[in-house]
C-alpha cells in the first residue's frame, strides 16, 4: 500500500535527519555551529555576526563565539562591510574551505561506503533515481 503524502514526506523527513546524524557522528571534526557557520559564509558571501545569527536561528552572543572559535582556527576572517565601514563581514578563508571541504568528502565517503557494501545494484538503481526528485521538491519550496 502506497503511503500518504503526508506519511511518505514525515518518513522522508526522518530517515534523511538519521542519515545526515549518523554521518556527522562519525565523521565531521568541526563542531556542528562551526560546520553551519562555515557552510553558510560559502553559500552566501560574506556577512556580519549578525546577519550569521539570524540566519543559523542562534542569538548572537553564541554567533559571536562561533565565529572567534573559527577566527583562532584561521578558517574565517574579518573585513569591513563595504556599504558601512563600522559593520565587520566575516569571510571564509582558504583554510576554511580546505576544512568544509574536507567535511563534505569524509560524509560522501562513508555514505559512498554504506550504498556500496550493503546495497543490491537494483536497490541502488531505485536511489540513484532520488536526488533528481529532491532537486525538483527543493526547487519547488525554493519559489
Amino acid at each position: 500500500m502506497t503511503p500518504t503524502p503526508d506519511a511518505l514526506a514525515e518518513e522522508l523527513r526522518e530517515s534523511i535527519g538519521r542519515i545526515v546524524r549518523a554521518t556527522r557522528a562519525l565523521t565531521d571534526e568541526l563542531p556542528q555551529a562551526q560546520s553551519a557557520t562555515l557552510g553558510l559564509l560559502e553559500r552566501q558571501g560574506p556577512m556580519s555576526i549578525a546577519e550569521l545569527a539570524r540566519a543559523r536561528g542562534v542569538k548572537h552572543q553564541g554567533q559571536s563565539r562561533t565565529v572567534g572559535e573559527l577566527e583562532e582556527r584561521g578558517f574565517v576572517g574579518r573585513g569591513v562591510s563595504g556599504g558601512d565601514r563600522r559593520v565587520s563581514v566575516i569571510r571564509l578563508t582558504d583554510d576554511g574551505r580546505t576544512a568544509l571541504l574536507r567535511e563534505r568528502r569524509a560524509r560522501a565517503g562513508t555514505f559512498a561506503s554504506v550504498i556500496e557494501d550493503d546495497l543490491s545494484a537494483a536497490e541502488r538503481a531505485v536511489l540513484a533515481q532520488v536526488p533528481e526528485l529532491f532537486h525538483r521538491i527543493a526547487a519547488r519550496l525554493e519559489r
